[in-house]
């Protein structure tokens, strides 16, 4: 159903904790949605909490400030209860949908605040991005935080009208859940265009800001063994994105030094726009996670597939994804710390048949961010 024709432009108020860093995929991932749900009909205005330039602490919708609480000490406390400047928002540009991005923040003021978005009229839905989550939770200051979340998660969440999981978990903290895939922008990635001569070489290539769950040590370890004989066929692998903290440098870089990998693995750092374009088109097959079980998890939808196959790349991971798992120019690694046989590597890209345009098309029915979005809105109406 095209909702665009029930809701005569419906309002709704995309909702998150936080602020926006362009080069971020996060950011990136917030602005294709809202996009996406104006594609789909409605009127929305973008909700985030930012610090200014002049140091004030103040929440946003759109270009318009809802509030400023202004520096110091007790702005830095107001920002964490109060919201009651969002329900008067929501009332008085009534608004119908507030989807909330969470950020894992349950307390009895974001209970209260929910309370009173339902009390403005609005329907309440919230989208839980990675779940289970408690696993992410490392330092002590983290744990104590995470401990007022799983105190207070299912009251909150028993307010929601909808809880949206980009998992295949059925039901989240006591509530059923509306499952969605992580989307594509068609407009915003471009397909690849040549394909290079492989005949000598292979240029692998992973884009992420690179955290240890992402397992790109595998792929290293692996080049580390293929070297260890004399190569005439060379390997390369270009990571694409910054080392996120020391975890992440002591797996990669003592591992590159040790088995004097520097002509083989080539750190880029974060690039975007056209110089990312062309680090993908330098590239031959890409780099998903390979780590995901560090972190817990056995089943997601990474916005990292999803981009490589609308690029036109075939690509590995070690996770499970309903969307991906039986493609043929997918290849699954096992879930387990063992380096990536790269001789493997090599065969499966030899016999992948499928050129850029057609890895592009199959999901451009199913994975475009539109699609996704309508699949919450059409979940929400029937529910009506």
């Amino acid at each position: 159903t095209d909702t665009s024709k029930t809701n005569n432009r419906m309002k709704a108020l995309f909702l998150i904790f936080h602020g926006f860093d362009e080069a971020n995929g996060i950011s990136k991932k917030i602005r294709y949605q809202v996009k996406a749900l104006k594609d789909c009909g409605l009127d929305v205005r973008t909700c985030y909490y930012e610090v200014s330039s002049d140091g004030n602490r103040r929440w946003m919708a759109d270009n318009e400030i809802l509030t400023d609480f202004g520096s110091g000490i007790s702005a830095k406390i107001r920002k964490r209860f109060d919201f009651s400047f969002i329900a008067n928002y929501v009332s008085q540009e009534k608004i119908a949908l507030v989807y909330i991005r969470s950020f894992h923040n349950a307390n009895p003021f974001t209970i209260h605040m929910v309370k009173q978005l339902k009390h403005a009229g609005a329907k309440v839905v919230m989208e839980i991005p990675t779940y289970p989550y408690d696993q992410e939770y490392v330092t002590r200051f983290m744990k104590l935080e995470l401990g007022v979340d799983r105190c207070f998660r299912h009251s909150l969440v028993k307010k929601m009208d909808g809880v949206i999981t980009f998992s295949d978990a059925r039901e989240i903290f006591g509530k059923q859940t509306i499952r969605i895939s992580n989307g594509i922008d068609f407009d915003a990635v471009p397909v690849k265009q040549h394909i290079n001569d492989t005949s000598s070489e292979l240029h692998l290539i992973g884009v992420a800001e690179v955290h240890y769950w992402h397992g790109f040590d595998r792929i290293i370890s692996g080049l580390a063994e293929y070297y260890q004989t004399l190569r005439d066929y060379k390997v390369y692998f270009h990571i694409v994105g910054a080392l996120s903290g020391e975890r992440e440098r002591q797996k990669i870089l003592p591992l590159i030094k040790q088995y004097q990998l520097e002509p083989y693995v080539i750190l880029h750092g974060a690039h975007r726009g056209k110089t990312l374009d062309q680090l993908f088109e330098h590239a031959d097959f890409a780099i998903g996670s390979l780590g995901r079980h560090r972190s817990g998890i056995t089943n997601i939808k990474t916005l990292k597939n999803r981009e490589y196959a609308a690029r036109g790349l075939a690509f590995v991971y070690s996770e499970t994804d309903s969307d991906f798992d039986n493609r043929p120019y997918v290849l699954k690694a096992p879930a387990d710390e063992s380096p990536i046989n790269i001789e493997n590597l090599i065969a499966f890209y030899q016999h992948q048949q499928l050129l850029p345009d057609e890895i592009r098309s199959s999901i451009k029915e199913t994975l475009s961010w539109q699609a996704q979005m309508q699949i919450v809105l059409n979940e929400l109406l029937i529910k009506n």
